[in-house]
């Protein structure tokens, strides 16, 4: 087929003051930030499934992109179709990353043996457009909530067998993301929840999914896979309850289960409003029990109660969120991984540029705005200078367990003082970072 983006020059930076629609304005992949690379910071991914897997369709109608790998060929000739124009896509667009799950890139067969055999093939197609264009993967997963028999989930399934199919596809996309040098695995639990608690036994699919979770670890072992296994927390939807609720309900789940070291978070930030949070508190939290992993960038609608996936576009909530990203010591192997898609009346082959480009500047400004913040210290400042108490050898003694409950209560009556609270502040830091963010 003659190529889908042909029209479309590769895509460079061109400073804040260039006219172009198809340039970067901010995102200088070689600029010095906090010294590290841009580009190191930041590690963009470029999903499969929106860009060249969702046609358009919605629950009130039907497909409306018309790509030339949706029609015309076998089903695998269609995915390697598919595979040329997204890397075409992804080379163009200077990303270093991309992500996938398994029946993004190869279709399902009519067996287990004939969906196994058409993954295989395709991976090997996926290693030499790897190799062609110097694109890696970021991460792989299994989808294990499209297909009808993961209809009442997988790992959580009432039926055994059906346990053991997901079993199949989780094995054989981690051997997929070892042999493509995938630098993380993810495991998302859209299914993994209920609908209604009249037929469902709760404790036990919090077990099941404990179970499979620590077999997918072992398998990790086994292998010699060395990237993150990864857990994306969701709320709700396609299930009214999803087990993965939020980073907190994540981390619980893995205390539980002995998981905790093994297993860290994919935070998507229009997941985290869902569960009624801000993306910023749900990367503060994962940063604060040790399981910030990567992040999925995009945004919702706040008109709207459900997963719209818009690509970002606010600077402030987006520096806030890189800010806390650095405060917490990085992502290490995670990265910035656009699951977001273009609307469904954005037919046109450069709307996919134009999707990414802005989210890329927007990441960038935002990561520019964090660094001012760094360097600025004041709102560290401000924070360390609310909890400095804590640092005094009275509040290490507390923290240390130096004091008993009733030896802090004699301690107030013998001082038998009040003590005035302090302002927090909030007006001022917020004048503050806004600052930043102009």
């Amino acid at each position: 087929m003659t190529s889908y983006f042909h029209h479309i020059a590769p895509i460079r930076y061109e400073g804040p003051d260039s006219q172009s629609e198809l340039a970067f304005k901010h995102y200088d992949k070689d600029r010095i930030v906090l010294g590290r690379r841009m580009e190191d910071h930041l590690r963009f991914a470029v999903c499969y499934w929106h860009n060249f897997v969702w046609t358009g369709l919605d629950p009130f109608g039907g497909a409306t992109f018309e790509r030339p790998w949706f029609q015309g060929g076998t089903p695998m000739e269609l995915a390697r179709a598919k595979a040329d124009a997204a890397f075409e896509f992804f080379a163009k667009l200077g990303a270093p990353y991309y992500c996938f799950h398994d029946r993004d890139v190869a279709p399902e067969g009519a067996t287990p043996r004939e969906s196994q055999d058409n993954f295989k093939r395709i991976v090997e197609l996926l290693a030499e457009k790897q190799q062609a264009t110097g694109v890696k993967l970021l991460w792989g997963t299994a989808n294990l909530f499209s297909h009808r028999r993961f209809m009442s989930g997988a790992a959580s399934n009432p039926d055994p067998e059906l346990f053991k199919m997901a079993a199949l596809q989780v094995r054989d996309a981690l051997d997929a993301t070892l042999a493509l040098g995938g630098e993380n695995y993810v495991l998302w639990g859209g299914r993994e929840g209920y609908e209604t608690l009249l037929n469902t036994r709760l404790g036990q699919e919090l077990d099941q999914l404990g179970r499979f979770l620590s077999m997918v670890v072992d398998y990790k072992h086994k292998i010699g896979f060395k990237g993150a296994i990864l857990i994306e927390p969701k709320p709700r939807e396609p299930s009214k309850h999803q087990y993965d609720f939020d980073v907190a309900t994540v981390y619980g789940f893995l205390v539980r289960y002995g998981l905790e070291k093994e297993v860290k978070v994919n935070i998507e930030a229009n997941h985290a409003t869902l569960s009624g949070h801000s993306f910023e508190h749900e990367i503060a939290m994962a940063g604060a029990l040790g399981i910030l992993g990567s992040l999925d960038m995009n945004r919702g609608d706040p008109q709207l109660g459900w997963d719209t996936d818009q690509f970002p576009n606010n600077v402030p909530e987006t520096a806030l969120a890189l800010y806390h990203v650095i405060q917490a010591g990085g992502l290490g192997s995670g990265g910035l991984n656009f699951d977001a898609k273009v609307r469904r009346q954005s037919l046109d082959a450069a709307d996919l540029f134009h999707g990414h480009i802005g989210g890329m500047d927007v990441c960038a400004q935002g990561l520019l705005a964090a660094e001012k913040m760094i360097e600025d210290g004041r709102l560290k400042a401000a924070v360390d200078a609310r909890y400095a108490g804590w640092e005094t050898p009275a509040g290490q003694d507390i923290l240390q367990g130096r004091h008993t409950l009733g030896q802090l209560a004699d301690q107030v009556l013998e001082r038998n003082a009040d003590v005035a609270p302090v302002s927090g502040r909030q007006e001022v830091l917020e004048n503050l970072v806004n600052r930043f963010c102009g």
